[in-house]
């Protein structure tokens, strides 16, 4: 070899990359337009969220002096601060001084003697440029002293400084009532989440490892709790173990209105989240493990503590922080039964709509996110350990009869499903019925929603509306984020950065986005402040509260298709959007037509996303069931949430049969 040639060999030329094609750059583009709206949509209002959390107001007395006049209007006494008047009346402790943002002090109430007849006048001397008074709706800032008379002066307030701190962190926990919400929340949170997962795996365990009848009726009765929104278990239990509730001495005096009505409700909307999660768990046992436990002579209840449940931990594991993060995020069910039991959810509804403290409903908001967002942390950590339990060479489970343990699993299930469809009749029978519990007759006068308070049947309209664009927009914007960010080549930073803001959604609740979107879209100074009480806002918010199971969905089916597609089509010089509406589309349709029913039916049911930010035109159906049970209108509320049960159900139907001829049409490739 001559010395040229080593050379070359020991010191390469510069490494040269690969040049970027145009369908590079544009799927880039996509990507970056798709996570810019994720950065809008998402990042930025949890930024003025938390930016508000630490947020304080106080008024500053020392930042104004007083002067007042003779009854002849001459100011011959010099100025006093105010923080000096308070002292020495003893009016205002410190503890007082301290607001909410939307904070005003009335300066008359310095003044014993003072009367808005009284020819005395004032001048108010602020000393510093952020002091803010104002005088009726006028703004005044700065240090220019202003001049009253006294009906005019009656009329002056000052404003609170702004500061940061943690003040508001401080207040939250030394309030007893309110920190008590952190443990009510955990504790109902950890009950709920074993009996739910308990009996989701019972029910599961039936349908995967029993030979008993009616496996397709039970799941699909098991996963009609989804298709309603939250409030309605908890109008149910009222008329169930209420007050006149025909089944309150199950009960033994207890009141259903608290801990034991947010658990059953709980349990309920939450059942089919789990069974679904500890089903699919279930389902891909290996049949050769448990044919070497029968050939060693391990007895069934050993088989099930050494084969069945280390098979399915990763599932249950799963299971039991998607159903934590489900309940101590929930607001509708403990708003309609908790009673006098403070759910941290509920409080930032009391803060933000009763109280009007937007800095206290934020500090609320920040503490809900502690525990959902260590919950969704721990469960991802959880399953990138998870190892393949299913391989090649393994053997499907097929369960072999045994009549006395199918008949047990026939009943189990029969209880489950009698709980679930307890609940429903019990809501389609309230809104049936003329006046409970003293005239039974039928009538349809609880659905002339129009004559009741929370928005008529132009609410229902609207939630139609809103679903159906939802689903639209929210499956476009998803689905092609998902093929960007799967399909593109290199951009591994972009990538990875978009990836955490897609999962991102899933840590967030509900209560926390709407009261963020409040803090960055209502703000004047913000250019999209224009969208704010539209319909267009709640569309947003919706798809991002939603975006990341929407987003892995779309994400396994992508990975079901070969990357050699994208080197053919590279090869015979085809652009990406073909290969995309020829290929990717069709072959991932039955996904995509997943991802849009999964919005639809959630867009019908959501309320805590939504309940800050429609308007009296774009009030929504799971809203007006909050706004009627407030004003009293139970069976109204009822009525309004079986509508929504039976447009979903409806949907299921048109997605069923949607699906099934697209399979026909554009899935026949795989039955060959």
């Amino acid at each position: 070899m001559s010395m040229s040639a080593e050379a070359k060999l020991l010191h390469p030329g510069p490494t040269v990359k690969a040049r970027m094609s145009r369908d590079d750059w544009v799927m880039r583009g996509y990507m970056i337009a798709i996570g810019i709206y994720l950065i809008v949509a998402l990042a930025l209002p949890l930024y003025a969220m938390l930016s508000k959390a630490f947020e304080t107001s106080r008024f500053d007395l020392a930042q104004f002096q007083v002067q007042v006049s003779d009854e002849a209007g001459n100011f011959n006494a010099g100025p006093v601060r105010l923080d000096e008047i308070n002292a020495g009346l003893g009016k205002l402790p410190p503890s007082d001084l301290e607001t909410s943002a939307d904070g005003r002090l009335d300066l008359t109430q310095f003044f014993p003697d003072f009367s808005f007849r009284s020819p005395v006048k004032y001048r108010l001397i602020p000393s510093g440029g952020d002091a803010v008074y104002l005088v009726g709706s006028e703004r005044f800032t700065g240090p220019e002293a202003g001049e009253f008379d006294s009906n005019t002066f009656r009329k002056v307030v000052i404003r609170p400084v702004q500061d940061f701190g943690l003040a508001n962190f401080r207040t939250y926990f030394s309030t007893p009532a309110l920190f008590q919400s952190i443990q009510n929340s955990l504790l109902i949170s950890v009950i709920s989440t074993v009996i739910t997962v308990t009996l989701a795996f019972g029910f599961a365990y039936a349908l995967c490892r029993s030979c008993m009848p009616f496996k397709g009726a039970f799941r699909m009765i098991a996963m009609a709790p989804i298709l309603v929104p939250s409030l309605l278990p908890g109008i149910a239990l009222v008329y169930m173990f209420g007050n006149q509730g025909f089944m309150k001495e199950l009960l033994l005096g207890e009141s259903v209105y608290g801990p034991i009505g947010i658990v059953i409700g709980s349990v309920f909307f939450t059942f089919p989240h789990a069974m679904i999660i500890i089903l699919i768990a279930l389902s891909i046992s290996d049949a050769r493990l448990y044919e070497a436990a029968t050939a060693l002579r391990a007895s069934k209840w050993r088989t099930f503590w050494t084969v069945t449940i280390p098979g399915a931990r990763y599932g249950l594991i799963s299971a039991a922080f998607v159903v934590f993060n489900l309940v101590i995020t929930d607001f509708g069910l403990p708003k309609v039964i908790g009673g006098q039991y403070n759910m941290l959810a509920v409080d930032i509804y009391k803060q933000v709509i009763g109280q009007q403290n937007f800095q206290m409903g934020a500090v609320v908001s920040v503490v809900l996110l502690m525990p959902a967002l260590i919950a969704y942390i721990v469960d991802r950590q959880v399953q990138k350990k998870q190892v393949a339990l299913l391989s090649a060479r393994s053997v499907v489970y097929q369960p072999k009869p045994s009549a006395r343990f199918d008949w047990l699993c026939l009943g189990y299930c029969m209880l489950v499903a009698l709980f679930i469809l307890t609940i429903l009749g019990v809501c389609q029978f309230a809104a049936l019925v003329k006046f409970w519990p003293y005239d039974l007759s039928f009538s349809l006068k609880n659905y002339d929603f129009d004559r009741m308070d929370g928005g008529g049947w132009e609410a229902y309209r609207n939630s139609i509306e809103m679903a159906l664009l939802t689903a639209f927009i929210g499956t476009t914007i998803i689905f092609t984020g998902a093929y960007m960010v799967e399909k593109s080549r290199g951009f591994e930073s972009g990538r990875a950065l978009f990836q955490f803001l897609a999962m991102l959604p899933m840590a967030i609740p509900g209560m926390v986005l709407g009261l963020a979107y409040i803090f960055f879209f209502n703000d004047p100074d913000n250019p999209l402040h224009f969208i704010y009480g539209t319909m267009a806002i709640l569309v947003i918010c919706t798809i991002t509260h939603f975006y990341t199971v929407s987003h892995l969905t779309a994400i396994t089916a992508l990975k079901q298709i070969d990357g050699e597609f994208e080197s053919v089509a590279a090869s015979l010089k085809q652009p990406f959007w073909r290969l995309f509406g020829k290929v990717t589309v069709p072959v991932c349709l039955p996904a995509i037509l997943d991802i849009a029913i999964y919005m639809f039916v959630n867009a019908m049911t959501t309320v805590s996303a939504v309940v800050f930010l429609y308007s009296t035109k774009t009030a929504l159906a799971s809203v007006a069931v909050l706004n009627m049970d407030d004003a009293g209108d139970i069976a109204p509320a009822a009525a309004m949430g079986m509508m929504i049960f039976y447009t979903n159900v409806a949907a299921r139907l048109a997605h069923a049969g949607l699906s099934r001829y697209v399979l026909s049409r554009t899935q026949g490739w795989r039955l060959r």
